[in-house]
């Protein structure tokens, strides 16, 4: 693949300040892989770019120098920093950004530390690679029949309520049938395992993403007052608006009460709270006498000891990525990031000592399998050992 130098160095800067379209993004990985310049850019160039506060200028970084390091396949054992980075050194933020390629993949990864960052450790010893999760669900039915919707693809099932089950592309839609039909409205359920996701399309034109180890309840008409559904783990809604009809939410004693807008449920049993996250439109959360209303860019938060915390910039791109195969982290918990890890990955993960009390900044492509995913992580001072699918974690 070809592609003139200014077009690089306009995908180099577009991906670097994170404002790269996915097709850009794409284009950029092709280039490099198709000039095998993989090693050079992950091991040795890693471009390290720095992160301004909200209020800085972007850096006056020389890509046409970072450019020809690339080309040249630099065999340095330590990063070479330009006179142009050294310059604004004063001006940096503690962070430090490496992009990481890995054939089609890539990872944007921040670790906060004042000192000089160290490359990352490639010498992960796996004694058989994980794959990263894929599309996948089980469809139960009202009668208790279930149907593996990762080996029924792009099908018509069946009719049901009416209605036209068509399973195409990771996505189950319950579509309107020509046909006339006195069947009743039955309830069905949709289930992730770890390392499994899929897509729902309810008979009202509501779209669901269902997350790994997850549930969804639901109806397969809507002939009530209300549109009632129930779902265990996460799950992205962008509910059709039926101002006649409400949709409610059901999770972990919780009622979630909106006409038509786009939320995320995270509801996983053994996280510390349930959040909902509010991305447009209005959400009303009701458990027990409490009642909660969420403006766009909110989250609220119910703590196992029942104890509500509603917080107003909340990091909606962190938040929704999985759903567009990113993990995405903002100083989060390495905890947490472990328990995504295990879920997609379907994994065991298990703590030698405490569990390090450091916290991650970064996107990885949930595509990559485990071993480059772990690499990535090893910047944050974290390491790793592997027992099968058991995955050992070193402070």
């Amino acid at each position: 693949m070809k592609l003139a130098k200014d077009k690089v160095l306009q995908l180099l800067e577009l991906y670097s300040s994170r404002k790269a379209t996915v097709s850009e993004e794409q284009e950029l990985f092709q280039w490099l892989d198709a000039n095998k310049i993989e090693q050079p850019f992950q091991q040795h160039i890693q471009l390290l770019i720095h992160q301004f506060d909200e209020d800085e200028l972007s850096p006056n970084i020389d890509w046409d120098l970072i450019y020809h390091e690339i080309l040249q396949k630099t065999s340095e054992d330590n990063i070479t920093y330009t006179s142009s980075i050294k310059t604004i050194w004063p001006r940096l933020v503690a962070a430090v950004i490496i992009l990481l390629v890995v054939g089609f993949g890539a990872a944007y990864f921040v670790v906060a530390n004042k000192s000089k960052p160290q490359l990352v450790d490639h010498n992960i010893s796996v004694p058989k690679d994980i794959n990263p999760g894929f599309s996948g669900a089980v469809l139960t039915l009202s009668n208790g029949n279930q149907i593996l919707l990762d080996t029924a693809k792009n099908s018509h099932l069946f009719s049901q309520s009416g209605l036209r089950l068509i399973n195409q592309n990771g996505q189950l839609s319950y579509k309107n049938s020509d046909a006339n039909s006195n069947e009743a409205a039955v309830h069905n359920i949709m289930t992730t395992a770890k390392g499994r996701q899929y897509q729902l399309v309810l008979s009202d034109g509501t779209k669901v993403w269902l997350n790994a180890s997850s549930s969804i309840k639901f109806p397969t008409l809507f002939s009530g007052k209300e549109r009632n559904v129930s779902i265990t783990g996460e799950a992205y809604f962008e509910v059709a608006h039926n101002a006649a009809k409400p949709f409610n939410v059901a999770v972990n004693g919780t009622n979630i009460h909106v006409l038509g807008t786009h939320f995320n449920v995270n509801a996983y049993e053994d996280e510390l709270i349930t959040s909902t996250t509010l991305l447009e439109g209005s959400v009303e959360i009701t458990k027990e006498n409490t009642t909660i209303k969420l403006l766009p860019g909110q989250q609220a938060q119910l703590k196992k000891t029942g104890e509500w915390n509603v917080l107003k910039d909340t990091d909606i791109d962190g938040v929704t990525a999985w759903k567009d195969g990113l993990f995405v982290m903002k100083n989060a918990d390495i905890g947490i990031v472990m328990r995504q890890i295990a879920r997609w990955y379907d994994i065991e993960i298990v703590y030698e000592g405490a569990i390090p009390s450091g916290h991650i900044s970064g996107d990885i492509p949930r595509n990559m399998k485990l071993s480059k995913v772990l690499e990535v992580m090893q910047l944050s001072g974290v390491h790793f050992a592997f027992d099968g699918k058991k995955v050992i974690v070193k402070a």
